[in-house]
Protein backbone atom coordinates (compact mmCIF):
# COMPACT_ATOMS: atom_id res chain seq x y z
CA UNK A 1 0.00 0.00 0.00
CA UNK A 2 1.23 3.51 -0.77
CA UNK A 3 0.44 6.20 1.77
CA UNK A 4 0.89 9.95 1.52
CA UNK A 5 1.61 12.32 4.39
CA UNK A 6 -0.94 15.11 4.71
CA UNK A 7 1.77 17.32 6.18
CA UNK A 8 4.58 16.87 3.68
CA UNK A 9 2.92 15.21 0.68
CA UNK A 10 5.69 12.61 0.80
CA UNK A 11 4.66 9.14 -0.37
CA UNK A 12 5.95 5.96 1.20
CA UNK A 13 5.17 2.27 1.32
CA UNK A 14 3.17 0.63 4.09
CA UNK A 15 3.71 -3.07 4.38
CA UNK A 16 1.05 -5.58 5.37
CA UNK A 17 2.83 -6.33 8.65
CA UNK A 18 2.67 -2.65 9.71
CA UNK A 19 0.15 -1.84 12.41
CA UNK A 20 -2.22 0.81 11.03
CA UNK A 21 -5.68 2.06 11.85
CA UNK A 22 -7.90 4.28 9.79
CA UNK A 23 -9.39 7.30 11.51
CA UNK A 24 -12.79 5.77 10.84
CA UNK A 25 -11.88 2.78 13.03
CA UNK A 26 -10.99 4.97 16.03
CA UNK A 27 -13.44 5.81 18.81
CA UNK A 28 -13.17 7.76 22.04
CA UNK A 29 -14.02 6.11 25.37
CA UNK A 30 -16.84 7.76 27.30
CA UNK A 31 -18.70 6.93 30.49
CA UNK A 32 -21.56 5.52 28.40
CA UNK A 33 -20.46 4.24 25.00
CA UNK A 34 -17.53 4.72 22.66
CA UNK A 35 -18.01 7.74 20.37
CA UNK A 36 -16.65 7.44 16.80
CA UNK A 37 -13.84 9.89 16.12
CA UNK A 38 -15.78 11.45 13.24
CA UNK A 39 -18.52 12.44 15.73
CA UNK A 40 -15.92 14.06 17.98
CA UNK A 41 -14.53 15.93 14.97
CA UNK A 42 -18.05 17.11 14.17
CA UNK A 43 -18.50 18.43 17.72
CA UNK A 44 -15.24 20.35 17.44
CA UNK A 45 -16.23 21.63 13.98
CA UNK A 46 -19.57 22.88 15.29
CA UNK A 47 -18.01 24.51 18.37
CA UNK A 48 -15.43 26.28 16.21
CA UNK A 49 -17.95 27.22 13.48
CA UNK A 50 -15.88 25.30 10.93
CA UNK A 51 -12.60 26.90 12.00
CA UNK A 52 -9.42 25.57 13.51
CA UNK A 53 -9.36 24.20 17.03
CA UNK A 54 -6.99 25.33 19.76
CA UNK A 55 -3.24 25.06 19.35
CA UNK A 56 -1.91 21.63 20.34
CA UNK A 57 1.08 23.34 21.96
CA UNK A 58 -1.22 24.54 24.74
CA UNK A 59 -0.63 23.08 28.20
CA UNK A 60 -2.00 19.61 28.93
CA UNK A 61 -4.45 21.17 31.40
CA UNK A 62 -5.78 23.59 28.77
CA UNK A 63 -6.15 20.76 26.23
CA UNK A 64 -8.07 18.61 28.71
CA UNK A 65 -10.31 21.53 29.71
CA UNK A 66 -11.07 22.23 26.03
CA UNK A 67 -11.77 18.56 25.34
CA UNK A 68 -14.09 18.41 28.35
CA UNK A 69 -16.08 21.26 26.79
CA UNK A 70 -16.31 19.29 23.53
CA UNK A 71 -17.03 15.88 25.04
CA UNK A 72 -17.88 16.20 28.76
CA UNK A 73 -18.57 12.49 29.14
CA UNK A 74 -15.17 11.30 27.87
CA UNK A 75 -13.52 8.75 30.15
CA UNK A 76 -10.73 10.66 31.86
CA UNK A 77 -9.13 7.42 33.08
CA UNK A 78 -8.80 5.82 29.64
CA UNK A 79 -8.35 8.85 27.37
CA UNK A 80 -4.90 10.27 28.05
CA UNK A 81 -3.59 13.78 27.45
CA UNK A 82 -1.58 12.47 24.51
CA UNK A 83 -4.80 11.11 22.99
CA UNK A 84 -6.50 14.49 23.35
CA UNK A 85 -3.51 16.19 21.73
CA UNK A 86 -3.60 13.74 18.79
CA UNK A 87 -7.33 14.20 18.26
CA UNK A 88 -7.04 17.99 18.21
CA UNK A 89 -3.99 17.80 15.96
CA UNK A 90 -5.73 15.44 13.52
CA UNK A 91 -8.80 17.68 13.49
CA UNK A 92 -6.69 20.77 12.68
CA UNK A 93 -4.79 19.00 9.88
CA UNK A 94 -7.95 17.59 8.28
CA UNK A 95 -9.75 20.91 8.63
CA UNK A 96 -6.84 22.84 7.11
CA UNK A 97 -6.79 20.45 4.13
CA UNK A 98 -10.57 20.71 3.66
CA UNK A 99 -11.05 17.02 4.37
CA UNK A 100 -13.72 17.30 7.07
CA UNK A 101 -17.00 16.58 5.34
CA UNK A 102 -19.87 15.36 7.46
CA UNK A 103 -22.91 13.33 6.33
CA UNK A 104 -25.34 16.28 6.36
CA UNK A 105 -22.88 18.29 4.21
CA UNK A 106 -22.60 15.41 1.72
CA UNK A 107 -26.38 15.29 1.42
CA UNK A 108 -26.52 19.06 0.79
CA UNK A 109 -23.84 18.76 -1.92
CA UNK A 110 -25.82 16.03 -3.68
CA UNK A 111 -29.02 18.11 -3.56
CA UNK A 112 -27.23 21.13 -5.05
CA UNK A 113 -25.95 19.17 -8.07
Amino acid sequence: MVIESLLTGKKSKAYTDAKMSTLEDIAVYTSKEDIPLKNVFKKIYERENGGQSMNVKASPEELKKYFTEILPEYDKNRVYGSDVKKIISWYNILNEKGLLIFEDEKAAEVEES
